[in-house]
């Protein structure tokens, strides 16, 4: 079976869910082109969801994904929160900002009966997860309502846990991809491959559709992701500039930039590695703080340093996601980009 035919889609290109700086009008774009348009809802609050889902609903009558975070919330830890907002003090002073003053707490929710319910209600065609999937019980009511089930996969070990407990399809998340590194069985970033080498080997030890994910840009990556065996493509960085997406203003112009050449992971905005154009906290703090909060309790801290670094035209302290090749930016409606990758398949 084709990821086409699995999916009810007309191509098989899917538009990552890129949560930060996009809503319901990219995917709707997408969808309505003929790709596999996603919604990112690790960031959304209920009501928030809910009205994206509506849209949704009402803006297409093909399918669309929604995805969800899958990861465990961590227990917080003081020790680690002081060391971290010691870390930040020198900013917090340059900033004139009350350290004081800046709420502790994550900004990402893991799926649960809330978002479960609404599953069952606007009933999506996809609904993908990262980190992992969720428990049984909460996996069961989302395939109850006839969705198709995708997760990443950022090695093989995690491609074979997937497909044991029955995805539809897997995303094999390669190193070069923007965002958060989709890794649940290991923290260990030695094993994390670039795409085009995890790819083959995830095709030869599952049965199941595999998608390429990292690094894809046009036309020409579709085709060698293809050749080595995917069934489909999912790309993010390459949607970035398009209009439907909400990407900031100065996170635009560094796309555009030779600075968007040079991306690290780090951890400093979330506390978990994702990959993100190198600024001035990435290379005065090192991409990876080893102070940094566990995922995603480094948030809140850093947040405040970002707005007024942004309101002041800076992405000093901003999380820059992108890939490592960010070559296929196009200031372009996502629909004529999807229309344009098409060629490839």
């Amino acid at each position: 079976m084709t990821l086409q035919t699995l999916l009810g889609i007309e191509l098989p290109i899917i538009q990552s869910p890129m949560a930060g700086v996009q809503g319901s009008e990219l995917a709707l774009a997408v969808s309505n082109a003929g790709g596999l348009g996603s919604l990112p809802c690790a960031m959304l609050e209920p009501d928030a969801l809910r009205a994206e889902l509506a849209t949704l609903a009402a803006g297409t009558s093909r399918p669309f994904n929604v995805n969800f975070f899958a990861h465990r919330s961590p227990q917080p830890d003081e020790a680690r929160e002081r060391a971290w907002r010691k870390a930040l003090a020198p900013y917090y002073q340059e900033h004139g900002i009350d350290p004081d003053a800046v709420p502790v707490g994550g900004g990402r929710t893991p799926f649960n009966a809330a978002a479960a319910e609404l599953v069952e209600l606007y009933r999506p065609a996809v609904v993908s997860f990262h980190f992992g999937l969720p428990d049984a019980a909460l996996l069961d009511r989302v395939r109850a309502t006839g969705a198709k089930v995708l997760s990443s996969a950022t090695t093989v070990e995690e491609a074979v846990w997937l497909e044991e407990r029955g995805v539809d399809a897997i995303i094999a998340q390669g190193l070069e991809a923007g965002g958060h590194r989709g890794s649940f069985l290991t923290r260990d970033m030695s094993t994390q491959m670039g795409t085009f080498a995890l790819l083959p080997q995830v095709v030869e030890a599952v049965g199941c559709p595999v998608i390429a994910a990292g690094g894809i840009a046009d036309a020409q990556g579709i085709r060698a992701a293809m050749d080595l065996g995917a069934a489909g493509v999912q790309l993010g960085t390459a949607f970035l500039l398009c209009p439907e997406a909400t990407t900031r203003p100065i996170h635009r112009e560094i796309l555009k930039s030779p600075q968007a050449r040079h991306t690290a992971l780090t951890n400093l905005f979330s506390g978990g590695p994702a990959r993100g154009i190198m600024n001035r906290v990435m290379r005065e703090l090192g991409p990876i703080c080893d102070a940094a909060p566990a995922f995603p309790l480094a948030t809140s801290a850093i947040a405040p340093l970002r707005a007024k670094a942004e309101a002041a035209g800076s992405g000093d302290f901003s999380p820059l996601w992108s890939g490592q090749n960010a070559s296929g930016c196009r200031d372009l409606p996502a629909g004529e980009l999807v229309r344009q990758l098409a060629g490839a398949v």
